[in-house]
């Protein structure tokens, strides 16, 4: 189904069986694949994190891209997207807004981020912080908060509870 239909608008508990969620399908059968997928996250990020160290050791501090000109004009091609997809999804209250908020939002301050620490000292420095200050950075917290705005079964953490939703009821015999 093309996003740009005018079909109707899905719940998120729609596409699978009885309410099973997104995670719950990518991650295989039950709970144990959740846990390795959980697991196996971790562990890239662990080894992710082992990573800057070695690039923060071996990168130049200058460097030349080839494809400057295409890099920039895709960056805030996707940005474009991004915004126009969480207006035209939001605007047609489909709850999959979220995720093209929370996507949109990501690439607003990857694009903040490199502006301000690839920019030259002096003017470039300058727009480049006045760029991520007033457009960018903004935009990409009204994208976050549209995406966390009344999530289905969010709840603050809080004593207790670990910040884990509650348990669906069990089904089945009594």
């Amino acid at each position: 189904m093309s996003i740009l239909t005018t079909d109707p608008p899905r719940s998120a508990g729609a596409a699978g069986d009885a309410g099973e969620s997104c995670a719950g399908r990518a991650a295989g059968a039950g709970p144990a694949g959740r846990r390795w997928l959980a697991g196996g996250l971790v562990a890239a990020g662990v080894i992710m994190t082992g990573w800057l160290f070695v690039l923060a050791a071996r990168l130049p501090a200058t460097a030349t891209a080839w494809h400057w000109p295409l890099a920039w004009t895709g960056l805030d091609a996707l940005e474009a997207l991004g915004l126009l997809m969480t207006g035209r999804l939001l605007a047609r209250r489909d709850d999959r807004y979220r995720l093209a908020a929370v996507a949109t939002a990501t690439l607003l301050a990857v694009d903040a981020w490199f502006d301000v620490t690839t920019a030259a000292p002096g003017s470039q420095q300058l727009t480049a912080v006045a760029m991520a200050a007033c457009p960018e950075l903004p935009v990409a917290a009204l994208c976050l908060t549209l995406a966390l705005r009344g999530q289905p079964g969010r709840q603050p953490a809080g004593p207790g509870r670990g910040g884990r939703s509650p348990r669906p009821a069990a089904r089945g015999r009594r």
